[in-house]
């Protein structure tokens, strides 16, 4: 009789919460920022009595407090790619290119997540993971052993490598296996407080790129923060400064609005942890590279909303970048900027803006296209959340947390093929997944009201 294998929501479930165990006891500092979101968000279901009923409506409200993502690091397109077998046991798959050399980071990402909207309710965490592009380290000899480090480790157990080829021949696994995947798979990400490298190599990697050293000079991909959802994250930046956990300066991606729309991203900045080195004098100094994050999600944006969002972003960034001193005139400037982004739900749908997902009305008499079904209450509208990430905001939370060593001109460009060649796979369109979400509930909320959908071939503009 073969064993029930265990569903990959449960995997991710139990693997979530033993990971965000493992950070906290690693990161006190995480634990009281935790402290600070839980009692922000309680203060801002007191103040909007209505913000309850839409939370639980949209599936949302069980999530508040429950960590959303973490991200990583690796060196090697075999790291990548055994992560890849890794995070499919746990029903996460890669979702989106990210090309941060622009922001002068070495690096291009995806994220690991669930795709199903029902396994997002059940266990939204993913993990966003960057792969170093070595061609951007400064100096031939630098690129040369930081490639030659890297060959020599290994990031996975053998027994967690095993349980994955379990999984992938069976298609599955029972339940004392997927426990014993969790407890391997956890080695992984672990913070261990050493170092693959002497204090001299270390060094050097460090004046070159902060990221670098993060990456090349120890044991494998420590998570290297773990993020937060909260339901005001303005109050949560201004808490964080209060008690002192000196978060960064500014929330990245879109200003406050009525409606919120993407990913509002801020932390407190990395911690310094102690770090042992390897060779004869066993050297001690510290690293600097994890932290906490907190985010706030709104409405996922098509392409054509994404388009004037990069605009005037871009526009924002050009007129008054985010520097030290200048903080105050880059929120006015973004502020201006975004004047020009409809902030009401109604007319971002009815300009193409957003995606949003309907579902059948009480009212069941009324008849017509779907826009007359909207008015007469037959049809529901809400806005389809955004579950993936923004370049731009991802550096400027790296940057951050890297020091003013951070940032650097490189002279690249995006190479997502060489990426997914590393992967073993495509990623998966992100703005696709919205579109066919807006499409098939559009089309079954129709079909409940015995409705016709001509408007579900124009879904997912």
């Amino acid at each position: 009789m073969t064993e029930t294998h265990v569903p990959a929501d449960t995997i991710r479930s139990i693997f979530s919460a033993a990971m965000t165990q493992m950070y906290r006891d690693e990161v006190p500092r995480y634990q009281e920022m935790t402290r600070i979101v839980g009692e922000i968000d309680g203060e801002a279901l007191a103040r909007d009595p209505a913000l309850e009923a839409r939370l639980r409506r949209s599936g949302a409200f069980d999530l508040i407090g429950v960590e959303r993502h973490g991200a990583i690091r690796v060196g090697r397109p075999e790291e990548l790619a055994g992560l890849r077998r890794l995070f499919t046991v746990m029903g996460m798959y890669p979702v989106g290119y990210y090309d941060l050399t622009p922001a002068g980071v070495p690096v291009h990402s995806t994220c690991f997540r669930p795709v199903e909207t029902e396994s997002i309710r059940r266990c939204p965490f993913r993990i966003f993971t960057s792969l170093l592009r070595p061609e951007l380290i400064e100096g031939e000899d630098l690129r040369r052993e930081a490639q030659e480090i890297l060959a020599r480790r290994r990031i996975f157990t053998p027994r967690c490598l095993h349980l994955i080829e379990i999984f992938e021949a069976n298609g599955g696994l029972g339940e004392a296996l997927a426990i014993e995947f969790v407890h391997e798979a956890l080695h992984t990400f672990r913070w261990r407080g050493e170092a693959t490298v002497t204090a001299g190599v270390y060094e050097a990697y460090r004046k070159a790129h902060p990221l670098v050293a993060d990456v090349v000079c120890f044991h494998g991909p420590h998570i290297n923060h773990l993020t937060l959802p909260t339901l005001d994250i303005d109050a949560v930046q201004k808490a964080l400064a209060e008690r002192g956990l000196d978060p960064k300066s500014i929330v990245e991606g879109p200003p406050q609005r009525k409606f919120p729309i993407l990913l509002r991203q801020t932390s407190f900045k990395a911690i310094a942890e102690p770090v042992r080195f390897a060779g004869r004098d066993a050297a001690r100094g510290e690293h600097r590279a994890r932290f906490g994050e907190i985010e706030q999600r709104g409405a996922a944006l098509t392409a054509k909303g994404r388009a004037l969002y990069d605009r005037l972003l871009a526009e924002t960034l050009a007129a008054n970048p985010p520097r030290d001193g200048a903080i105050t005139d880059y929120r006015a400037e973004l502020e201006r900027r975004f004047v020009a982004f409809p902030d009401d739900a109604a007319t971002l749908r009815a300009q193409g803006l957003a995606f949003f997902r309907y579902a059948p009305g009480e009212n069941r008499s009324a008849t017509g296209d779907a826009e007359t079904l909207l008015r007469e209450g037959a049809l529901i509208a809400e806005p389809i959340t955004y579950e993936d990430f923004l370049p731009v905001s991802a550096a400027g939370i790296f940057q951050s947390n890297l020091g003013e060593g951070g940032r650097r001109e490189l002279s690249a460009s995006a190479n997502r093929e060489a990426f997914e060649h590393a992967l073993g796979t495509k990623v998966a369109d992100e703005t696709a997944i919205y579109a066919h979400e807006e499409k098939s509930s559009l089309e079954r909320a129709l079909a409940v009201l015995g409705q016709r959908s001509p408007m579900a071939e124009n879904a997912g503009r």
